[in-house]
């Protein structure tokens, strides 16, 4: 027998009116299950689901915004698990989409399913809405993270990355300035630990887990490399550059000693907790670590900590291994020409900048980050900017599940043992198995 199925909450749209949403199970029928209101009965009825993200607003109440700007549209927000539960939001997408009965009309989707869901037929091409013009409005990263075998198949939502959290004072007093290079962190990290101002170097995540993935992306474009080619068949995991940036992590351990073997075993949390207690120079992280690093209750480096793009090697650019969920049309709805409506508002300049201020969603429009609202609310969010002129997608594959669980073994062994360029060819024959 199988496991019953968690029930997803559905949200009204209403400001009078609550949705009826019991015996809504993942994989069901995302139709409202309670009438709608009068006024919106001339008006073509589309549904929307979403990851729910929380903040000074909800996802339905920008919704209910759309539905009172214009009198065509209806749409009704189905509320999915949060991102942390990523396994029952994909589940609960797959198992609707394969329908392919056009329900949901628009959802959301994490960055590394958005191949996987375009090569089954299930998303919508959107190049034809959404010409050059309108992509490069956005970050170029984020677009080519959007785009499968040459289409655009989702618009982008918000966006988040991999980024360099650094001690200010411990920097000043070591006359140091933030590190560009791999080399200028590692100078510098070692500097500061040998004069005792801190126990730890740089933090990372180098658990066998999806983080270590992103951690190597980084370090590997950073070195001009990537682990599949543009075609998303041809393996690049162990060319030099993708060498040179696993054995940069490799030597942070054993070499450089400026990261503890505990990096091993660790994902995002384990490798927050001695930068903010004052323990680290250098930490690779998400934006979520710099609010709790303005809190005193669980900081002991309040105003201490700055921000940076990532390190680079000689001759190459800063990379940050792109997160964030995405827009998504299905390919069967029966509503195109509402969903296209209702994705363009979603991701208009105004509500990614209301996303940016009222629940703290990084926008993926360049122009949006200037904008004096935001830079008075989301202070540090302004700043970001230039990390994310570097974001870079993961594996760009609709095998990418498969992908990334051979990587982390791969990679995962290369850490302990040292035999880096052993390690990655032997990824690649997994990878050209499974890609090929």
């Amino acid at each position: 027998m199988t496991k019953p199925e968690k029930p997803l909450a559905a949200a009204g749209l209403g400001r009078r009116e609550a949705m009826t949403t019991a015996g809504l199970a993942l994989g069901a029928s995302l139709l409202p299950l309670a009438p709608r209101r009068a006024r919106a009965a001339d008006r073509t009825q589309i549904t929307f689901a979403s990851a729910n993200f929380y903040g000074r607003e909800t996802i339905a109440q920008v919704v209910d915004v759309y539905n009172q700007s214009q009198s065509k549209v209806q749409v009704t927000f189905v509320q999915l698990p949060p991102p942390s539960s990523s396994t029952e939001v994909h589940q609960a997408l797959v198992q609707q989409l394969a329908r392919r009965n056009g329900t949901p009309d628009v959802f959301t989707q994490d960055v590394i399913w958005i191949a996987e869901f375009a090569s089954a037929g299930w998303a919508l091409p959107l190049d034809q809405y959404f010409g050059k013009s309108v992509q490069d409005q956005y970050f170029p990263g984020l677009i080519s993270a959007c785009t499968f075998q040459g289409k655009l198949t989702a618009l982008p939502w918000h966006v988040d990355s991999g980024m360099l959290y650094y001690r200010k004072d411990l920097l000043a007093q070591a006359g140091a300035q933030v590190p560009t290079t791999w080399q200028d962190l590692t100078d510098t990290a070692q500097k500061i630990q040998k004069s005792g101002g801190a126990k730890f170097g740089y933090l990372w995540q180098g658990k066998q887990a999806e983080v270590l993935v992103c951690d190597m992306v980084e370090v590997v474009a950073s070195a001009g490399g990537a682990i599949l080619g543009p075609d998303s068949k041809t393996v690049l995991v162990a060319e030099p550059p993708a060498v040179k940036g696993v054995q940069f992590l490799y030597d942070t351990i054993h070499t450089s000693k400026i990261s503890p073997h505990d990096v091993l075993s660790w994902d995002e949390e384990p490798s927050r907790g001695p930068f903010t207690s004052g323990e680290a120079v250098f930490l690779r992280n998400w934006s979520y670590v710099y609010k709790i690093a303005q809190d005193p209750a669980s900081s002991s480096v309040v105003d201490k900590v700055g921000v940076a793009p990532l390190p680079h090697f000689p001759g190459g650019k800063s990379a940050a291994c792109l997160g964030g969920y995405q827009y998504g049309v299905n390919a069967h709805t029966q509503n195109r020409e509402a969903a296209i409506d209702f994705i363009t508002w979603m991701s208009s300049p105004a509500t990614q900048l209301r996303f940016a201020t009222g629940l703290g969603l990084a926008p993926t429009r360049p122009s949006v980050f200037d904008q004096p609202e935001l830079i008075q609310k989301q202070p540090f969010m302004h700043t970001l900017r230039d990390v994310f002129v570097g974001a870079t997608p993961r594996p760009v594959t609709p095998k990418y599940p498969q992908v990334t669980l051979a990587l982390q073994s791969s990679v995962s062994r290369a850490l302990v043992n040292g035999n880096v360029q052993d390690e990655l060819d032997r990824a690649k024959k997994r990878l050209t198995d499974i890609v090929g």
